[in-house]
Order: structure tokens, then C-alpha cells, then sequence
């Protein structure tokens, strides 16, 4: 049975969900599994906009069938050519053989490597700024190269102000269902997941995402249609704003996320004293993560979200604890920036915990340094509350300061 909806006049969505999968790109936990967008026109000629991953492809192909009808297929519009949404295409073209396969020159060269049918006799290749007309409505093309791969593009239906907008205000999770965002309770079922998926999916480009995003006629946009998550149709200028805040590395909001690794409990008493000082002095907002047990992504989307980090690590054979290198070069690599940091060394016979922490925290963008770095001896003492206070008053001031 086909499971559709109408989101427009003559354009429909035609995806699917898999909550089977454990983990996006093999890598990130979905709880919520996730959902595949696609999208086809009816007009006086038909345009499928993009596939679905390989794992949905029955119900993807019912959907698409039972929309065309008795009709055929004129376009298939790649926007992306991650295997997640370009899995269908061989068999498009093979059922639509005259199909005309709409992309940009790197996407041909991305199809070659990936696959091995010959569809040069259906390829047409776009440029920024090229349109084709369908009928009533005309497709106009713009260039996002790197948000996320470098071949992306996003297609613009004009008539109706719909922006297909590749994996560009993507989110994990599958649907229920609903497929709007605000036929949803978003802040609290899609929020953290939207803003999980651009941090670690789409985080290390922010330049880009500012470049495309400044060319587009947002103005005139009436819908975001993405490639995973929720489609938006009403109240676009939030997810435009988060979108603002995130490519630019801005804080959404003054608070501290303390992240700490422990062998054997020693440094995470150390962090959670410190924790108690903050609260005690009016820091309402603290967010603690185990990066031993807590999958990077989640910590990553907090420390994309707040203003302030506090890192605490054991020195660990000479070297920093792995779990925390291994944080530290993720958010390098994700190109963040612009965060207040504070330190928390431990060690019992040798300290480098601290020194390795701030080395790698110097390879990235205005990251500001907050007070002196705390490095204990195996264990917190009595003694060293003192020292303590002095971090917590540290941070507390930093926090005021940047309120």
C-alpha cells in the first residue's frame, strides 16, 4: 500500500522511514531511526526530486508508481549523491528509461564512481542559476557545494516557493506519521535531533552554508523540503534562525556543558563538586556527560548549543584519556569555534592531561581560556576547594559576562 501526502498543489511526498537502522552513516546512534524524503511534481511533465536509500526501496518505488499513475517519469532531479538518497537511481532509469537525470557536473562524476550504468544519454547538466519549465511550474537550480558534499545543490519550484533543499534543515528521526514540522510538538521531539544532525553532519561548513543561504531568495521561500526530518510550512524563519546561529558558531544560549572522563571515579567527583559550585552560585543551566559511556554526537549537539565548556580528563600512560582525544579532535574537525573553555587536569605520577587538552583546543577558532586550569593528584582533597572555588567563580563570571 502506498503511504503519500499532498504537499502542495500537484507535489507530493513520496519517502519513507527506517526505524531498523542503528546508526546514521554507521556511525551516529538513531533511537528514532530516520526518515527519507522525495518529492514528485505533477505538471504537464513529471519530476521526481531525488531517491531514497536502498533499505526502503519497495515502499519508495510503490509510492512513486502509485503517484505517476498511468503517466511516466520526465526528470529525476539529483540534489545529492549520498548513497542515502541517490540509492534508486539506477532503478529509476531503468523503469523510466527516457527519464531525463537532472544534476551538475560533479554529481555525473560522484554517479560514475558509485555506479556502473551508462545514463550519458539521460544526463542533463545544470548550472547555478539554470531553470526548467514543467508546465506551471519551473524548477530553478542553485550551487551548495560542501553543505554537506561538495556536488549539492538545492532546486527552488518557483511558482509555489518550495525549496528542496538537499540535507540542508535535515534532522534524525523517522516520521509518526506526521510529516510537517509543525503538525508536531518540534522543540521537544525534533529539536535536539535537527540540531544533533547539522552539528555533526553539516557542522564543519558553516562558511558555506552563510554563502548559499545568502544567495537564496528566502523571501520568497514558502516551504523547506529536506532530505531527512520534518517539512517546513509554516513559521520558516525559526529553523532559518537556529540555521543562523549554528553556521556561525553563535551560542543559542548562556549555559555549561561539563564533559569528563574517568577511570575510576576520581575525576568525576572532581566534576561533579564543581558542578555543585556553579549551581550554588546561580548557573541554572548544566549539562554533564560521561564521555566514556555518552556517544559523541549528543555531546557535541549541547556543546553546539551552549556558551561554555568544562573539560575534565585523566593524564592516562603520558597521554590524554582516549575517549577525550578523541572528542577534542571530532570538534576540531568540525571546525567549532567561538566557546568559552575551562580545564580540569588528573593525574597520579605524571601530568599531561591539561597540556594536551589546551594543545588541541588551540588548533580551533576564538576558543577563550577561563581562569587556570585545575590539575589534582589522583584525587580531590580538602585543601584544593579553594583552588576550586576559584574555577567556579571563574566560570560564573565568564557566564555573567557573556549573559
Amino acid at each position: 500500500m502506498r503511504i503519500t501526502r499532498k504537499i502542495a498543489d500537484h507535489v507530493y511526498w513520496i519517502g519513507g522511514n527506517d526505524r531498523r537502522i542503528e546508526r546514521f552513516e554507521n556511525m551516529f546512534p538513531l533511537p528514532d531511526g530516520v526518515a527519507y524524503n522525495a518529492y514528485l511534481i505533477l505538471d504537464e511533465k513529471t519530476v521526481l526530486l531525488d531517491t531514497v536509500d536502498s533499505a526502503i526501496r519497495d515502499q519508495f518505488i510503490e509510492n512513486t508508481t502509485a503517484v505517476l499513475g498511468e503517466r511516466t517519469l520526465d526528470y529525476l532531479v539529483i540534489n545529492h549523491m549520498e548513497p542515502d538518497h541517490c540509492g534508486n537511481i539506477e532503478t529509476i532509469v531503468r523503469m523510466y528509461p527516457k527519464v531525463k537525470v537532472v544534476g551538475n557536473k560533479k554529481t555525473f562524476e560522484f554517479f560514475k564512481q558509485y555506479y556502473s550504468l551508462d545514463i550519458s544519454q539521460n544526463a542533463l547538466v545544470v548550472k547555478e542559476g539554470d531553470t526548467i519549465n514543467v508546465g506551471e511550474h519551473t524548477l530553478k537550480f542553485h550551487m551548495a557545494p560542501m553543505v554537506h558534499w561538495p556536488e549539492v545543490m538545492f532546486t527552488i519550484e518557483q511558482k509555489n516557493g518550495i525549496l528542496f533543499s538537499a540535507d540542508a534543515f535535515g534532522s534524525f528521526g523517522a516520521h509518526s506519521g506526521t510529516i510537517f514540522a509543525d503538525e508536531t510538538d518540534f522543540e521537544r521531539t525534533f529539536l535536539d535531533e535537527t540540531r544533533r544532525y547539522y552539528a555533526n553532519i553539516v557542522g564543519r561548513y558553516g562558511s558555506q552554508v552563510q554563502a548559499v543561504l545568502k544567495r537564496l531568495p528566502l523571501e520568497s521561500i514558502t516551504m523547506i523540503c529536506p532530505l531527512h526530518g520534518p517539512i517546513w510550512r509554516k513559521d520558516i524563519q525559526y529553523i532559518l534562525d537556529k540555521y543562523a546561529l549554528w553556521s556561525t558558531y553563535t551560542p543559542e544560549q548562556n549555559g555549561v556543558v561539563l564533559v569528563y572522563a574517568s577511570m575510576y571515579g576520581n575525576t568525576e567527583h572532581a566534576m561533579t563538586a564543581l558542578a555543585n559550585k556553579l549551581a550554588e552560585r546561580g548557573i541554572p543551566d548544566l549539562r554533564m556527560f560521561d564521555v566514556s559511556k555518552t556517544h559523541p554526537s549528543y555531546i557535541i549537539s549541547d556543546i553546539w548549543k551552549y556558551s561554555h565548556i568544562v573539560l575534565a580528563s585523566p593524564t592516562y600512560n603520558m597521554h590524554l584519556y582516549f575517549p577525550m582525544e578523541s572528542l577534542l579532535r571530532e570538534m576540531a574537525a568540525l571546525n567549532l569555534q567561538n566557546r568559552s573553555v575551562a580545564l580540569l587536569g588528573n593525574h597520579t605520577w605524571s601530568s599531561a592531561a591539561v597540556k594536551l587538552m589546551s594543545g588541541l583546543l588551540g588548533t580551533m577558532k576564538d576558543i577563550r581560556f577561563i581562569g587556570e586550569p585545575l590539575d589534582i593528584h589522583s584525587s580531590l582533597k580538602a585543601e584544593q576547594e579553594k583552588e576550586l572555588d576559584v574555577l567556579a567563580d571563574a566560570i560564573t563570571q565568564s557566564y555573567i559576562a557573556h549573559v
